[in-house]
């Protein structure tokens, strides 16, 4: 069944805000005009849209216009892709306070190099590229910072727990919710990998985008990908055996000094724990494919009100 049509059909010609519909403009991204204060939000999710149904030839027109300086089509780009942008720095970035700042700085540095992109129609894939880069200078920057673990979970931020608000807004249960929680225990650079392997479950992008976001080869992704799997599903098997009631009482001698945050390292020995216990050994059988569980499944909205201003 073909996909239904989204609103902003419409080619974009000039630089009249006449030249969109109506429904194109959520004026949720605005420049003043001295451009020094920018500002986004996505509320309720009515502006939600998936990424899939806008076309490429749509696009090139909005990157044509836009960079040309026609507000209504920077407004109309925003309103398309900022749910996409969200979602992977939302899911690689989970709990952080900055997730609302990468973010803004991803459709920033989109807008502002739009002149270098050569290949309007590939706006989606750029657009992801930029998103990864700047997941990826956020844990340079997190690495390179004094803070210790235990000042990082300090600073995370409960609203911003995008675990939470992927079961609840998604209504998930069963193993969906099971691989939703599991992603709490993956390292770092495994959840930005997720990030974009959801979002291609799910049908928002190619192999070929996740490759090119993640600077590798097809293959090299696949195998990336392929390794990723394997920690998810053990991380699925964690969750499992942590909320067995009642618990296995050999774990919870292994888990005596556990301080009750997901972490990778906790994962391998309840992990180990679960294949040669006798009892929680059954927890690895009746997993369903990741894949086929995140097929289909929609983006997620950013919770009302969480908004951010930033001065450039």
């Amino acid at each position: 069944m073909p996909h239904p049509r989204a609103p902003c059909r419409e080619p974009v010609a000039g630089s009249d805000r006449n030249s969109l519909p109506d429904n194109c403009y959520p004026g949720r991204f605005e420049r003043s005009p001295s451009h020094r204060e920018q500002s986004f939000g996505v509320e309720d999710g009515k502006h939600l849209m998936s990424t899939r149904h806008t076309d490429a030839v749509e696009t090139a027109a909005l990157v044509i216009a836009a960079r040309e300086g026609d507000a209504a089509a920077q407004d109309a780009l925003i309103s398309a892709y900022l749910p996409l942008v969200y979602n992977i720095v939302g899911r690689a970035l989970n709990g952080s306070v900055d997730v609302d700042d990468v973010v803004q700085e991803t459709m920033l540095r989109a807008l502002d190099g739009l002149d270098g992109l050569r290949a309007p129609e590939r706006f989606r894939s750029w657009l992801v590229a930029i998103a990864m880069n700047q997941v990826r200078s956020h844990w340079q920057d997190r690495r390179s910072a004094p803070a210790t673990v235990e000042e990082a979970y300090d600073l995370a931020d409960p609203g911003a727990d995008f675990v939470d608000l992927t079961v609840v807004q998604l209504q998930l249960s069963g193993q969906r919710q099971e691989t939703a929680h599991a992603t709490r225990w993956l390292e770092p650079d495994d959840r930005g990998l997720l990030s974009l392997w959801w979002l291609e479950c799910a049908g928002e992008l190619t192999r070929a985008e996740v490759a090119a976001a993640l600077e590798l080869t097809p293959e090299h992704a696949a195998v990336r990908v392929q390794r990723m799997k394997a920690q998810l599903e053990a991380a699925r098997v964690v969750v499992r055996a942590l909320d067995a009631r009642p618990r296995c009482e050999e774990l919870r001698g292994v888990l005596a000094a556990w301080d009750g945050k997901p972490s990778a390292l906790w994962r391998k020995r309840v992990a180990r724990h679960a294949r040669g216990c006798s009892r929680c050994s059954g927890l690895w059988s009746g997993l369903m494919p990741a894949e086929g569980l995140l097929a289909g499944l929609a983006l997620v909205a950013a919770a009302p009100g969480r908004a951010r201003r930033a001065a450039l």
